[in-house]
């Protein structure tokens, strides 16, 4: 394993957004002459995706893209209703009014431009290309930093993002429109920068390899342009097709999933084996195993573990406290599946279930003229196929059933159910995709203690932001029909 001998590390004075600090008074007093001056950039790549040291699990790349939150409760996974909480359901209730984002902006993002810096900077470059060609780390980072400010500000809205990483001390809030437009051209430009030289050492997603990143960040383009289907539906149908065209291909099959691939160390194990280590804080949903089983679907059992009666129990979402106590004295309820909290389980980023979905969806609106049908009945079988369920007679009886083949008229509608279903146990993109699509039909607990008395359809802004960049907060709050409120909705969220 690559460990870090020495890192640049920023700390945010107001809103974590990377201001560097130095000690340069005392002239080289403070400094140890055995100690690198430059980083180990294959290091902080790794950093950037999982996290280091081990006490922080994982990362906020995937704290951010699979909703994994190991000092938190892992809320899109509450939100998307994957998940019910055993206990303390106060997430589930969506007490949740605002979400930090330190971690994001002064670790993983602070930690891919620096890559980006040295990689760049005329006196390191030489030095750090030891550990990949220049141009190829730099088109990592670039496309990791686009997946990071796009995780960001759909979970937000409008965010700090063009002058964000610059150590200035004052930093507005960029339009979710402006940074969409900026996030397709940067992923444009990044796919373009991969040479032929050195692979990139410290990458556990792809290990350096410039074909699956280029599908990776062909992939996001497709995503982000379908995020646009209500509110920009032209300029949504245009990237979405200069990306599905393009040349280096998308994620089709699972060979190509973007994936971060866990080992047994601790500081590299599942984030979700270390959310069940020892506590018993949430169950499988009845929403999901109900769904799942009104569908015959061979998910069920790697999704859910059984209960002691050998049958899968949802355990029931929303309920308060009293009532919790109450149901799980009385009741067993099944756990996640040994399969998905597993200390080996990969990280799934995006795969080609997600993908080939978005490509039926794309066919239905008119986006793309290959057939719908064909790929949709293609992301089932990737995903059974994802999760080692796949049985050739099974998969025929499934996708001609009424509850799952669609119809011209419902087609959205069961393109969104199994949308919820392959994304698990991925709650941040299965909750967009719910706030974006309205599928599934998801209902709020009748016990909501937020003040829409509805799931969320955002974060609000971190806690310290109304006093630390008080005018830049202002200004972006001002612009949310409902305030700075879980209620409020995102640009692309009509």
């Amino acid at each position: 394993m690559t460990t870090i001998t020495t890192k640049v590390l920023a700390f945010s004075l107001l809103t974590s957004l990377g201001v560097m600090t130095s000690c340069s008074d005392f002239g080289n007093e403070n400094l140890n002459p055995n100690a690198a001056t430059t980083p180990v950039t294959s290091a902080l790549l790794t950093e950037a995706i999982t996290g280091v040291p081990p006490t922080t699990a994982t990362g906020a790349l995937l704290d951010g893209v699979a909703g994994r939150l190991t000092s938190l409760a892992p809320e899109p996974r509450l939100f998307a209703q994957y998940w019910s909480q055993t206990q303390y359901p106060e997430n589930s209730l969506y007490s949740t009014t605002f979400s930090d984002w330190s971690r994001y902006y002064a670790v993983t993002l602070q930690d891919l431009q620096t890559i980006i810096n040295y990689n760049t900077d005329a006196a390191t470059k030489g030095y750090v290309a030891q550990f990949g060609s220049n141009n190829n780390q730099l088109a990592i980072a670039r496309i990791l930093k686009a997946y990071m400010f796009w995780v960001t500000t759909d979970r937000w809205g409008d965010i700090p993002y063009f002058n964000a990483l610059k150590q200035d001390t004052q930093v507005t809030y960029d339009a979710q429109q402006s940074i969409y437009a900026d996030l397709f051209k940067e992923l444009k430009a990044a796919s373009a920068q991969f040479d032929g030289g050195t692979t990139v050492s410290g990458d556990i997603i792809y290990s350096g390899s410039a074909t699956k990143w280029k599908k990776f960040a062909n992939s996001m383009r497709m995503l982000m342009a379908l995020r646009l289907s209500k509110v920009d539906p032209t300029t949504g149908k245009t990237e979405f097709a200069a990306a599905y065209t393009d040349a280096a291909g998308y994620i089709s099959t699972n060979a190509d999933n973007g994936l971060v691939q866990f080992t047994e160390a601790n500081q590299f194990r599942n984030p979700d084996n270390a959310l069940f280590d020892g506590r018993d804080d949430y169950g499988v949903s009845d929403v999901l195993v109900n769904k799942l089983k009104d569908l015959s679907d061979p998910r069920l059992p790697v999704y859910a573990a059984p209960t002691t009666a050998g049958t899968y129990s949802g355990l029931p979402y929303g309920l308060n406290r009293n009532l919790l106590i109450q149901y799980t004295g009385a009741n067993e309820f099944s756990r996640p599946g040994t399969k998905i909290i597993a200390k080996t389980q990969p990280g799934y980023i995006i795969t080609a279930s997600q993908m080939l979905l978005a490509k039926s969806e794309a066919a239905v609106r008119g986006w793309i003229t290959d057939d719908a049908t064909t790929a949709y009945n293609a992301a089932i079988r990737a995903s059974w196929e994802q999760y080692g369920v796949y049985d050739a007679a099974k998969f025929t009886a499934y996708t001609t059933s009424t509850k799952v083949a669609p119809t011209t008229a419902d087609f959205l509608a069961k393109i969104g159910d199994q949308r919820w279903i392959s994304l698990y146990p991925n709650g941040n993109e299965a909750w967009i995709e719910w706030r974006r699509t309205g599928y599934p039909d998801l209902k709020p607990t009748q016990y909501a203690v937020n003040e829409s008395k509805q799931i969320p359809r955002r974060y609000g802004y971190p806690n310290t932001e109304p006093t630390l960049n008080t005018a830049a907060y202002t200004a972006a709050v001002a612009k949310l029909t409902n305030g700075d409120k879980t209620s409020s909705r995102v640009w692309w969220d009509k």
